[in-house]
């Protein structure tokens, strides 16, 4: 397996700033890449010019450029590797990121270059496609997508952002109800929640939990503890 992805849970931890905590992990994985096609079509109430500017002053080593503002995105996509870039997505809402992929045809282009080796890094929204499927994103339907069905770069689904907090008095569904109720419903396709500051990463056909903080696996079996720097290769098989 050639796909070299970082799955962030999140854009920021805590009150850092803007992708504060993720860009050792982020220039880490681009190696000497520093061309960088961002995908920000997760952005729904800014504009995404607004949001590639948001990332290029995040990243200001890099070159930042939008994928809306290509002639041809699915070409963009698929040529990403041949020029020197890595392929970025942000977060926002889940559903109209897919919705978008589906509706620009780039699912196809999309994994295809993550399955031959073009770098690839997501956070929130941007890891939630990673998976399988997008049903077990924290965000509101705001459109419909014509599937559920994500780009499939790992054999499972993913719920970023993860937390067990509880807030005092607070009477809705947890985290871990919403996600027990998925596991009832599937229980044989693992979910993983990966708390904010932490992210997965896929390389050399090994995935591992990378961060200070631990994780959490979800099947229908229970849930079960990842530990900061665990070997999860065995969920890809």
């Amino acid at each position: 397996m050639t796909a070299h992805v970082l799955m962030l849970s999140s854009s920021r931890q805590g009150d850092e700033g803007y992708l504060e905590h993720a860009r050792a992990h982020i220039l880490a994985h681009l190696g000497e890449r520093r061309e960088l096609l961002f995908v920000p079509y997760a952005a729904v109430t800014k504009s995404y010019d607004a949001y590639v500017e948001a990332v290029q002053a995040a990243l200001p080593e890099c070159q930042v450029t939008g994928l809306h503002r290509a002639d041809d995105p699915v070409a963009a996509i698929r040529q990403a590797r041949a020029q020197g870039q890595a392929i970025l997505t942000g977060g926002g809402n889940t559903f109209h990121l897919l919705h978008t992929l589906y509706e620009q045809q780039l699912i196809t282009p999309l994994q295809e270059a993550i399955a031959e080796g073009t770098p690839y890094i997501g956070w929130s929204a941007g890891s939630n496609i990673c998976g399988v499927s997008i049903r077990t994103t924290n965000d509101m339907p705001i459109i419909a997508p014509p599937s559920f069905d994500a780009l499939g770069v790992v054999p499972f689904q993913l719920n970023p952002h993860y937390t067990d907090y509880q807030p005092p008095g607070f009477n809705g569904e947890t985290r871990d109800q919403r996600l027990a109720e998925f596991s009832v419903l599937n229980p044989t396709m693992p979910v993983v929640g990966i708390r904010e500051g932490t992210a997965l990463l896929l390389t050399d056909g090994k995935l591992s939990l990378v961060g200070e903080q631990g994780g959490f696996i979800f099947t229908g079996n229970g849930k079960w503890p990842i530990a900061p720097g665990e070997d999860l290769t065995e969920l890809l098989n």
